[in-house]
Order: C-alpha cells, then structure tokens, then sequence
C-alpha cells in the first residue's frame, strides 16, 4: 500500500507532520500525484485547528494513472484546486457548473486524508489540470485557488473589455484580478488602504489607484461596472454604491463572517447587483491557466520549505499579514 507524507492540522493550531495510505492499485481515473508547489491561501487559516490534510493549490508531477486515464501520462505536470469530485449527471454539472453540484467535493468537507501540503496526492483525472509550459511550478500553483477564484467573477459573469473594473484590495487575490482584467482589456481602478502599494498595482496593470484610508466620499474618473472585492473584511457599502454605474455588479470574494448589509434604496435605485460566487468549474479553470501563460500573468510569490516549520512560519506571516502577496511551499 503506498503511504505518503501529509501535513495536517493541529488542536493547537500547529502542522502535523502524518502519513496517508491508498491501495496499492489505482482504479478508474485516479491520477497519483508527486506534489512539488503548493500555494498557500487565506482558507488554509481557517482549519489550521482541524484533524485534516492542509494545501489545496497544488502542483505536480504525474506518477501513475488509472486504468480508465485517457488525458495523462507519466511526467505530466499538472494542478489541482478546491474541488475534487461532483457527481456527474445532475443539472450543474451537465451545464459546466459543477462548483454548485450538491454533491461536489471540495476542500475540507471531504477526501480530508489528503492535500497540497504532501509528498503525493491521488486524484481523479476528471478534476486535474494540464501546467502550460510557460507557467512555472511556483507561478501555477496559487493560481488554482486565488487565480481561479478571480478568474471566474471576471469569465462567469461576462465581464467585457469595455468596462471599468474596481478591483478592492491589492493582496493575494487582489493583485492577481488586477492582472487578468487589465489583459482582458478593461480600465482596471483600484482601492486601497494607503498609497504603500500604489506602484506595484501600477506595475500590475492598474489605470487608476484610489488610497480609500480616512476619506468620506470616494471619487473616481468613470463609475465602476464591476467590483471585485478581494479583502478578508467586509468594506463600507455605503462609501462604494456611489462610484458604482448603473446595472454594476459586485464580487464578494473574501471569506468573511457575519451577514452581508448593504444600503437598501442605493442598491434598487442603481439597479445593483451582488454576485457571490466560487472558485472557477474546470472549462473556466482550464482556460484560465492557459490565459495566464498566453499573457505572462503570475503571482508574486515568496517561497518557504514544505516542512512543518516551513509551512508555520508562512502561515503565521499570512495570519499577521506579513507575507507579500502569496507564499508558496516547496517539496523538500
């Protein structure tokens, strides 16, 4: 039985080092996985206190395959997201959105043995991704989950080239939407806190940079078609509907608690709408990929060993906002 190493949660909130077994023989379209990148994301924070495998942004090398592969092959290098199965056949999945299958697997609600933080992983072929040749390792592996995330309020919904797009946030998430809408052709406004990040998101493709800390009102040269709002806290609604166009949509994509409260007549009056929204279904995430390496679209990245003082010390730099942009673990 092949038994690979995991990194998992801990009650005090520290990575485990464990093991995971499989059987010996892989069956239908199972993939197994020698993980080499994984990208660590803001979700991750959230079960570092549970019994499971940690690491949903993985990247690696094909080892064997499934009887029933008909894509991959030995030495393939491929990635994986938040989701891991789906059923198939209900409505969702036969439209291409299986992220809202009810019986979708995903990331800390099942196959719980097994994540990025690992030596290997197994996985069915159905929910892997092929790495363009031009997307190194380290570039493709938080594009999994940030990317994918960013990438689908932007694809899913329709965005256009001829839209101004407000993306609120420039971490993580944030500096990766900056990127896909600009090469997407849309004049991208962007809102921070301070000016500290003013000339990276210029560099990252910006139009327009709004430092938001201690304003009242918000001014901005063209109302907003579309916002994605990639910070962990929920903003002040009321400061953003102002500088919204008519018909505009906003993506909430931070993970935050607590309900969701917005000025009632702004949003009627302007025809606002709120769009939630999840990580990307596999058409999108596949396209995604492939868009990043046409374009040279990647996270900025910095890089800690995949060990359990490694993937501690990048995720408490996460936890206390320390790490720049998106911190990648490398197998050891």
């Amino acid at each position: 039985m092949p038994t690979f190493t995991v990194f998992k949660g801990s009650k005090d909130g520290l990575p485990k080092k464990s093991t995971t077994t499989k059987p010996d023989e892989l069956t239908r379209d199972q993939v197994l996985v020698r993980v080499t990148v994984s990208g660590l994301c803001g979700t991750d924070l959230h079960y570092k206190t549970d019994d499971m495998a940690l690491g949903h942004e993985g990247v690696g090398v094909v080892e064997s395959v499934g009887p029933d592969c008909k894509v991959l092959k030995k030495g393939d290098r491929v990635g994986w997201g938040y989701e891991h199965d789906s059923c198939g056949h209900c409505h969702q999945c036969l439209t291409g959105n299986e992220t809202y299958c009810p019986e979708r697997a995903m990331y800390a609600y099942a196959d719980r043995d097994q994540g990025s933080f690992a030596s290997h992983a197994v996985w069915r072929e159905a929910f892997l991704f092929k790495i363009p040749d031009a997307l190194s390792d380290e570039a493709a592996a938080p594009l999994q989950c940030g990317g994918a995330t960013v990438w689908n309020a932007l694809r899913a919904y329709n965005a256009q080239p001829t839209e101004t797009v407000g993306v609120m946030g420039v971490g993580g998430l944030g500096h990766l939407a900056i990127q896909f809408a600009a090469k997407m052709g849309c004049r991208v406004i962007v809102l921070s806190g301070s000016d500290s990040k003013k000339a990276e998101a210029e560099r990252l493709g910006a139009h327009e940079f709004i430092a938001t800390k201690g304003k009242k009102e918000l001014s901005v040269s063209r109302p907003l078609d579309r916002l994605l709002v990639t910070t962990s806290a929920q903003p002040d609604w009321s400061q953003l509907l102002p500088i919204m166009a008519p018909g505009a949509t906003i993506h909430p994509l931070g993970v935050a608690g607590g309900n969701f409260e917005i000025p009632y007549m702004p949003m009627l009056l302007a025809g606002i709408s709120v769009q939630g929204s999840v990580v990307a279904p596999r058409h999108l995430h596949r396209q995604m990929l492939e868009f990043a390496a046409l374009h040279g679209i990647a996270p900025v990245t910095e890089t800690f060993p995949m060990t359990e003082e490694g993937i501690k010390e990048a995720m408490d730099r996460l936890e206390n906002g320390n790490v720049h942009f998106r911190a990648v673990l490398k197998a050891q």
